[in-house]
């Protein structure tokens, strides 16, 4: 075997996503509730949370979506995100190993962003 066979078959076995895949990631994700499939009931409640925090001028309240993977939990907060047209900070749970990193990471906040925190239960 050549060395381009072998690294073209590491690139395909890689767990760590391409700039390929993070491309396609984006391009196919739903980017408003109406374009999200399924969870009827949840869009319902988020799509009357979010027009009412917008009719208020507010920042919508917590919203703290959980389950196993693949469910769509990242997805909705991308949702929430777009369809309040604010900016999202995301942040992985085991990174906030300290109370000053999640105070540094709301003071470099703008006002009314979404904070999403993935992997909250580590």
């Amino acid at each position: 075997m050549t060395a381009e066979v072998i690294r073209r078959r590491q690139q395909l076995t890689t767990q760590q996503a391409t700039q390929t895949d993070l491309r396609l990631d984006n391009t196919i994700r739903p980017k408003t509730l109406a374009d999200y499939v399924g969870q009827c009931r949840l869009k319902d409640s988020l799509s009357i949370a979010i027009e009412a925090a917008k009719k208020r001028g507010e920042a919508l309240d917590h919203v703290l979506f959980y389950g196993p993977p693949g469910l769509g939990k990242t997805t909705l907060a991308l949702v929430i995100a777009n369809e309040m047209g604010c900016p999202i900070q995301s942040t992985s749970a085991p990174a906030l190993e300290r109370p000053r990193d999640i105070v540094g990471l709301l003071m470099s906040m703008k006002a009314n962003s979404v904070l999403f925190i993935d992997e909250i239960h580590r």
